[in-house]
């Protein structure tokens, strides 16, 4: 355990000091979180394709990217422009699709692509719009602090005392020890936290840091999942003792778009 730890030390200190970097200074955060996304976007496309899917990667990758910097810049689109451009990139997909010398997977192919987009770079840009919110550079803070939590305490509270298999089928190293060792940290680290968040409420807060320690831990079990269906342990091997991009963003992809739209749909 101790030479594991010893591996993520260095990537952990990098990204930590980059993340407060962009949360001080908003325009890296448009820079940083486009990164993140394009490399993540290329790790999901290079597990998908280990299965033998053909994908659209120049193109998936290309409107992955776009995404955030849309709304980095702050390109407002009305919803007919939404779906106009929504219709165009599936116009595109088809007329690629069309291109290749046989009909093979061409279903599996084009949904792949689109689910990528969406499910990485869609999701994860709501980071983005959490920074631009008033008291935005906290808020992220804040939503970074309780989802990671969740993961650094699953991991510490497995590797000691997780000796109940959380879903076998889908992870055989998670645990329900770590799970709820994992939530536990999160509400702590999330309630201390909180205390420099004047723009919510005590009760409202504490709700939330347990519905995103929550969703966190639905994240990362999403990719473990996606990991199991394309036989990859990692997603990537870019961080050492880590993985992957999309192993560390997992479970940020889940609590960015509940994080955001609770704060402006549901308040």
């Amino acid at each position: 355990m101790e030479k594991s730890m010893n591996k993520r030390i260095v990537p952990s200190v990098i990204l930590s000091l980059l993340t407060i970097f962009c949360l001080i200074y908003y325009p890296l955060c448009g820079v940083f979180v486009t990164l993140l996304i394009v490399i993540g976007l290329y790790e999901f496309f290079y597990m998908v394709e280990k299965k033998g899917v053909k994908l659209f990667k120049p193109l998936g990758l290309f409107i992955g990217g776009l995404i955030p910097l849309t709304i980095y810049f702050g390109f407002s689109a009305g919803q007919g422009w939404q779906f106009l451009f929504a219709v165009i990139a599936l116009f595109i997909l088809f007329l690629l699709e069309l291109t290749k010398k046989d009909t093979h997977q061409s279903v599996l192919s084009i949904s792949a692509t689109v689910f990528g987009v969406i499910y990485i770079s869609w999701c994860f840009s709501f980071l983005i719009r959490v920074r631009q919110l008033p008291e935005g550079a906290m808020l992220t803070g804040f939503l970074i602090l309780v989802t990671k939590s969740s993961d650094i305490g699953a991991y510490l509270w497995g590797k000691n005392f997780g000796k109940t298999l959380l879903i076998r089928r889908i992870s055989p190293k998670k645990s329900l020890e770590g799970a709820v060792g994992g939530f536990f940290t999160s509400l702590g680290a999330g309630l201390i936290f909180s205390l420099f968040i004047g723009s919510i409420d005590f009760l409202e807060k504490f709700f939330l840091i347990i519905i995103l320690a929550i969703v966190a831990q639905l994240g990362d079990l999403f990719e473990s999942l996606i990991k199991r269906d394309c036989q990859v342990k990692d997603s990537g091997k870019i961080l050492p003792g880590m993985g992957g991009v999309l192993d560390v963003m997992d479970s940020l992809i889940f609590t960015a778009p509940t994080f955001y739209l609770y704060l402006t749909m549901m308040r």
